[in-house]
C-alpha cells in the first residue's frame, strides 16, 4: 500500500526578496519617472525658446545659465537658504502648537467655539499686507517678525482640518465608548486622535506650503538676509539668472519641506496607506 501524501500547506508562499525589491524599484520608478521626465522636457522647450528667440539673459536666462549660476553662488545661497528655512520651521511649529491647541478647545467648549471661532476666521479676513509692516515696525528687522507672518499664514489650515478631523468619528461610536464606560479623555485618546491624524496632516501639507511663501513676503517686507530679500535684492540690479537661482533654491527647499510632511505621514499613518494599496 503506498504512503500516503504529506499534506500541502495552505499558507501561501511568499514572495523572494529579489521579487518584492523588484516591486518596490517599479514602484518607485513610477512614481519618480514621470515628473523627472516632464522637467527634462519642460527644461529642453525652455533652453530651445531661449536660443530660437535669442532672448537676452536679462529678459530670460538659459537653464544651462542658471545652473551655472547657482553653482557659482552656492556659498550665498545655502547661507539665505538657512535663514529662511529657520524662519518657516519655527513658525510652523508656532502654527502647529497654537491651530492644535484651538482645534482641542473649540471642540471640547461650547462657549470657546462661539467665542474664538468667528475670530480665527476674521483674522483670515485681514490681509497680510496689512500686517507685515507693522510687525517690522514693532518688532525690527530681526527673526521675530517673520515668523510671526509664517505662523499667521500656517495656522489656519491647520485649525480648521484639526477641528473638523476632531469632529470625524460618527456620534454613535462615542456613545458606545460611553456606554462602556469610557470617559472624556479615553475616548479623545481612542477616537478622536485616529480620526483627526489623516485631517491634521493634510492641514500640515497646506500649512508648509503656506509657510514658504509667508518667510518670503515677511522678508520683502523688511530683512537682511533670506532667500526673499536675495530675490528681491537681485531683481533690483536685473540679475535675471541669479534670480533664477534663488527662486530654484526657494522651490527645492518648499519642495524638500512638503515630501518631508508627506513622509512623516506615511510613517505615522501606515495602516492607512497599506489599507490604500
Amino acid at each position: 500500500m503506498a504512503a500516503p501524501a504529506p499534506p500541502t500547506s495552505l499558507a501561501p508562499d511568499r514572495p523572494p526578496a529579489s521579487r518584492t525589491r523588484a516591486r518596490t524599484t517599479r514602484a518607485w520608478a513610477g512614481r519618480l519617472l514621470p515628473p523627472l521626465l516632464f522637467s527634462l522636457l519642460v527644461l529642453a522647450a525652455w533652453q530651445l525658446i531661449v536660443a530660437l528667440a535669442d532672448l537676452r539673459e536679462t529678459i530670460l536666462p538659459r537653464p544651462t545659465v542658471v545652473a551655472s549660476h547657482i553653482y557659482d553662488q552656492r556659498s550665498l545661497l545655502l547661507d539665505n537658504a538657512w535663514v529662511t528655512l529657520k524662519e518657516i520651521l519655527i513658525g510652523f511649529a508656532l502654527a502647529f502648537a497654537v491651530g492644535i491647541t484651538l482645534a482641542i478647545l473649540i471642540t471640547t467648549s461650547q462657549i470657546v467655539e462661539r467665542a474664538v471661532y468667528p475670530w480665527m476666521i476674521a483674522s483670515q479676513m485681514v490681509p497680510i499686507v496689512a500686517i507685515a509692516p507693522l510687525l517690522v515696525l514693532w518688532f525690527g528687522f530681526d527673526l521675530t517678525p517673520k515668523v510671526i507672518v509664517v505662523a499667521l499664514v500656517s495656522f489656519f489650515p491647520l485649525a480648521v482640518n484639526s477641528v473638523d478631523g476632531l469632529r470625524a468619528p460618527p456620534r454613535e461610536m462615542i456613545d458606545l465608548m460611553r456606554t462602556l464606560g469610557a470617559g472624556r479623555l479615553r475616548i479623545f485618546r481612542v477616537v478622536q486622535i485616529p480620526a483627526a491624524l489623516p485631517f491634521v496632516f493634510s492641514g500640515a501639507k497646506v500649512a508648509i506650503a503656506f509657510a514658504t511663501l509667508g518667510a518670503v513676503f515677511g522678508e520683502w517686507v523688511g530683512a537682511s538676509d533670506g532667500l526673499g530679500y536675495l530675490i528681491l535684492t537681485l531683481n533690483n540690479q536685473s540679475a535675471t539668472a541669479d534670480v533664477f537661482a534663488a527662486v530654484f533654491v526657494l522651490s527645492l527647499l518648499g519642495i524638500g519641506l512638503f515630501g518631508l510632511v508627506s513622509l512623516l505621514e506615511r510613517i505615522v499613518l501606515a495602516w492607512r496607506f497599506a489599507g490604500r494599496s
